[in-house]
C-alpha cells in the first residue's frame, strides 16, 4: 500500500467538486486503498481550511467534517521530530516534505508541482498530483 501525504489542495478540491483525481484520492485513502499520513501542521491546515469561505455546494460542512474524521480513523498521524529545511520557494510548504521523511511516505500528492520540484530532499519521494497518481498507480 502507498504511504502517501494529500495537501491541502487536494483535500479541498476533493470535496468541492462532485467527482474527478482529488475526489478518487480521497475515496482511495477513506477505503484503505492508500495510507494517508498527517502531522500537526497538515492537520491544523486541514481544520483552518473547514471554516473558511473557500466550499461550494458540492458538499456540507457536516459531510466535510465526516470526511476529516474519517480520515484520521484511516491515517496514521506521525510526529516530525527534526526540522528539515528542504528550502521550498514556499516556506509554508515544508513541512509536507519534513511530514513524508518522518513517515516513509512514497509520494505528496498536491497540484502544487512546479513549486516541489525546486525544492531540495526530495530523491525518495515522487510529487505527482492526483491524476498522475492514479494513472501510475492503477
Amino acid at each position: 500500500m502507498n504511504i502517501v501525504v494529500i495537501d491541502t489542495n487536494v483535500f479541498v478540491a476533493g470535496l468541492r467538486s462532485g467527482g474527478g483525481a482529488s475526489r478518487e484520492i480521497i475515496r482511495l485513502a477513506l477505503t484503505g486503498k492508500i495510507q494517508p499520513i498527517f502531522g500537526n501542521a497538515l492537520w491544523l491546515e486541514y481544520e483552518d481550511l473547514l471554516g473558511r469561505d473557500i466550499w461550494t455546494d458540492a458538499t456540507s460542512d457536516g459531510e466535510r467534517r465526516q470526511v476529516l474524521s474519517a480520515l484520521i480513523k484511516v491515517g496514521q498521524w506521525v510526529t516530525v521530530y527534526y526540522g528539515w529545511r528542504p528550502n521550498l520557494p514556499d516556506e509554508a510548504d515544508n513541512h509536507l516534505i519534513e511530514l513524508a521523511i518522518a513517515g516513509g511516505a512514497e509520494v505528496i500528492i498536491t497540484h502544487n508541482i512546479r513549486d516541489f520540484k525546486r525544492g531540495e530532499l526530495l530523491n525518495s519521494i515522487r510529487i505527482q498530483n492526483p491524476a498522475d497518481f492514479l494513472e501510475t498507480n492503477r
